[in-house]
C-alpha cells in the first residue's frame, strides 16, 4: 500500500467508527404473552363448552400466533392448580386465574363473549351474532382496548334449519366474525409492543422543528416518538416496586439512581409510605430481567445489602441492615 493512501484511510475507518457510535442500540420489545379466556358469566352468552365457542377461540388464538405473538392455551398452563371444564365463570375467577399462573407468566388476557340467536320465518331463518371483549393487562389491571363486532344483516340459514343446522351456521359466522376481531386486536397490541424508537425512527437535523415548522415540508415524525433517543422499544408496563427497610434519605439516593442509571425510563409515582416501607408504580419498556439485574446492581452501587424478589411484575427490594455500634471510642485514654 502506498504511503499517501495511509492518512486518508486512517481518517476514513475513524469516520466509520464516529458514524457507528452516533447510531443508538436498539432494545428488543419483551412481548406480552398472551392467553385466550372466554367469558360466558351471561345466560345469554355462548358457554365455553359450545363448539361455537370453542371454534372461535381457536381462531382467535391462531391469528395472535401468526403474527408472531405467544399465545398459551388456558388448560394447558392451569392443568395442575385449578379445576377444569367449569363454565359460567365471574371476570374475577378468569383474572384470577390469569394472574396466578407463572410458569409461563400471562402479561395480557384477551377476554371474549359471544351472543347468538336464530329467527324463524315462513320462508328464511335469520342468524344473528355478536363477538364482544377487550384487551386486559393482567398485573396492573389496566384496558387496552375494547372490541365488538356483529354479523351482517342478511346473515341466513334454511327455512327448515334444526339445531344441528342451527350451530354450524354460528359457528361458521362466528368464526369468520373472530377473524374480524382479530386484525383489531393485532393493531391495538401492535401499536403497545411496537411502540419507541430505534435508529431508523431517527430524524435529522435539517427538519429539526426548532427551528420553524416543518408540517408544510412533510416531514413531521411523531413527537413520542422523538422524545424517546435511548433506542428503547415496546410497550410500557406497569412495574411496582416495594422497598423495605429504606429511611427517607436512602429512598431519595435509590430515586436519584433509578432516574440517572435506568434505561427505558417513562416514569414513577409512590404509591404509599410507611415508615421505612415504600412502594412505588413504576412505568418502564424494560425487560423484566433487566429490571430485577438494575435493582441489584442500584444496591451494589450505594454500597447497600440487599436482596431482590419478584413475582410477576412485583418487585420487593429488602435492605438488609446491620447493627449500629453506640460506643464511643475517645482515644487512648486511661
Amino acid at each position: 500500500m502506498k504511503r499517501s493512501q495511509t492518512p486518508f484511510l486512517l481518517a476514513f475507518m475513524a469516520l466509520f467508527a464516529v458514524f457507528l457510535t452516533s447510531v443508538p442500540k436498539t432494545q428488543a420489545a419483551e412481548l406480552p404473552n398472551l392467553m385466550v379466556m372466554g367469558e360466558d358469566n351471561d345466560r345469554d352468552a355462548i358457554p365455553r363448552d359450545s363448539r361455537v365457542f370453542r371454534r372461535v377461540l381457536n381462531e382467535l388464538a391462531e391469528e395472535l400466533n401468526n403474527d408472531g405473538f405467544d399465545v398459551y392455551d388456558e388448560t394447558a398452563v392451569s392443568l395442575d392448580d385449578f379445576a377444569q371444564g367449569r363454565i359460567r365463570r365471574s371476570d374475577a375467577e378468569l383474572i384470577d386465574i390469569a394472574r396466578s399462573i407463572t410458569r409461563p407468566p400471562i402479561d395480557i388476557v384477551v377476554m371474549f363473549e359471544i351472543y347468538a340467536s336464530a329467527e324463524r320465518l315462513d320462508y328464511t331463518t335469520k342468524v344473528r351474532t355478536r363477538l364482544a371483549g377487550r384487551l386486559l393487562d393482567v398485573h396492573s389491571g389496566r384496558r387496552l382496548g375494547n372490541f365488538e363486532v356483529s354479523s351482517p344483516r342478511n346473515f341466513r340459514a334454511p327455512v327448515n334449519c334444526n339445531r344441528e343446522c342451527i350451530l354450524e351456521t354460528v359457528g361458521d359466522n362466528a368464526r369468520l366474525l373472530a377473524r374480524d376481531v382479530a386484525d383489531v386486536l393485532l393493531q391495538k397490541l401492535g401499536d403497545e409492543v411496537d411502540y419507541g424508537t430505534d435508529a431508523s425512527d431517527r430524524y435529522d437535523d435539517s427538519y429539526d422543528n426548532r427551528g420553524g415548522n416543518d408540517y408544510g415540508r412533510g416531514k413531521t415524525r411523531d413527537l413520542a416518538r422523538r422524545g424517546n433517543d435511548d433506542g428503547c422499544r415496546g410497550r410500557i408496563q406497569d412495574v411496582f416496586l416495594n422497598f423495605e427497610n429504606f429511611t427517607e434519605q436512602e429512598m431519595l439516593d435509590m430515586e436519584d439512581v433509578i432516574l440517572a442509571k435506568f434505561s427505558c425510563y417513562v416514569d414513577h409515582r409512590p404509591a404509599a409510605s410507611q415508615g421505612r416501607t415504600h412502594e412505588y408504580v413504576y412505568k418502564t419498556r424494560l425487560h423484566t430481567g433487566k429490571m430485577k439485574r438494575n435493582l441489584v446492581r442500584a444496591l451494589e452501587y450505594l454500597g447497600m445489602s440487599g436482596r431482590v424478589r419478584y413475582v410477576g411484575k412485583e418487585f420487593t427490594i429488602s435492605k438488609v441492615n446491620k447493627r449500629r455500634s453506640r460506643y464511643y471510642n475517645d482515644g487512648s485514654k486511661w
